[in-house]
């Protein structure tokens, strides 16, 4: 797979269900499945505060230049970017459905990684709004984005997807019930719970289509209906052949007996951003993506330590179709 392939890749909306016979039967922690890492940050809100776990550095050159570091938050918090998006148009309750089509069939990923919080400017008379964040919030809400996320189900019934929950910036108790409730309300039969050896072929019989990971143990000890965290493997580099060592070591050690990630998103610091002005986060991946595809194409399933062992998540698109 070239790199351009990768970053633009074929829009196929039910590719689990063309995938051959013997592969829907093995566990889906067994598939090399794509995933996106800080879902739905095609839509931040430069508008909104600085999410308050940053870095205090990071805080405070916001508060005093935002002139120069909301364009550069843009330019490296955004890990998927939709062609002729704009506010507008996100803010359009008419317009949602076919943002968030574009985003689940125009990119194959169906493993979403999500940071979590209450935005304060979202609060309503019915509550708080969960909303996305990847340094600063998003326009979207999370219960609006799993509204879509329903119906896009609807449609393509044999397409599996995985939904990590974690982070959860400034949420309280009740808005992690309030969430929770809401997912097994709207989702119902369509979440699969956790099991032995979940395979395409198990979750197609019973109609099961959602599997969500939530990074907070007491929501899942009080609702069966959630997986409990999956490990993320995280080099946090910019550096790819920094990333790929870190991976090989943990493979070394020996993969997980279930979901796991590995990162392949390179991640910068403020170090390195102000010593790459040139740089954004599409073009670093960019530079990045032959070696780390390379690497990729080498990984195998199985419980073997070192090089023969796979991951069962695999990052392979951190920015897609993103502007230059």
């Amino acid at each position: 797979m070239s790199a351009k392939n990768a970053m633009e890749p074929d829009c196929e909306p039910d590719w689990m269900s063309r995938l051959p016979g013997p592969l829907l039967r093995v566990p889906l922690w067994d598939l090399a499945i794509p995933g996106s890492h800080d879902s739905m940050s095609f839509c931040l809100d430069l508008s909104s505060p600085m999410v308050r776990s940053e870095p205090l550095g990071l805080r405070l050159l916001d508060c005093f230049l935002p002139c120069c570091m909301r364009p550069c938050v843009r330019r490296w918090s955004t890990t998927q970017v939709l062609h002729n998006l704009t506010t507008r148009t996100v803010r359009s309750a008419k317009a949602r459905c076919l943002v968030f089509a574009e985003v689940c069939a125009e990119q194959p990923v169906r493993f979403r990684d999500s940071l979590l919080g209450p935005e304060d400017r979202q609060e309503t008379s019915r509550g708080r709004h969960a909303v996305f964040c990847s340094r600063v919030y998003t326009l979207i809400s999370v219960k609006e984005a799993l509204e879509e996320l329903c119906v896009w189900m609807d449609a393509h019934p044999k397409e599996v997807l995985i939904l990590f929950c974690s982070h959860f910036e400034q949420m309280t108790e009740e808005d992690h019930q309030d969430l929770v409730q809401f997912i097994i309300t709207l989702f119902g039969p369509k979440l699969c719970p956790p099991q032995e050896q979940p395979s395409l072929n198990s979750c197609w019989l019973q109609g099961q289509q959602l599997i969500v990971s939530y990074d907070d143990d007491q929501m899942v000890d009080e609702h069966p209906q959630l997986w409990t965290k999956i490990p993320y493997w995280y080099a946090n580099s910019p550096d790819p052949k920094t990333v790929i060592q870190y991976l090989d070591n943990k493979l070394s050690m020996g993969r997980p007996e279930t979901f796991f990630a590995s990162g392949l998103n390179l991640t910068e610091d403020i170090p390195f951003v102000l010593q790459h002005p040139q740089l954004n986060l599409r073009r670093l991946t960019m530079k990045g993506l032959p070696s780390l595809l390379r690497w990729t194409n080498q990984q195998r399933p199985g419980p073997q330590r070192g090089g023969v062992t796979s991951c069962a998540l695999i990052l392979l698109v951190s920015v897609s179709s993103a502007q230059s």
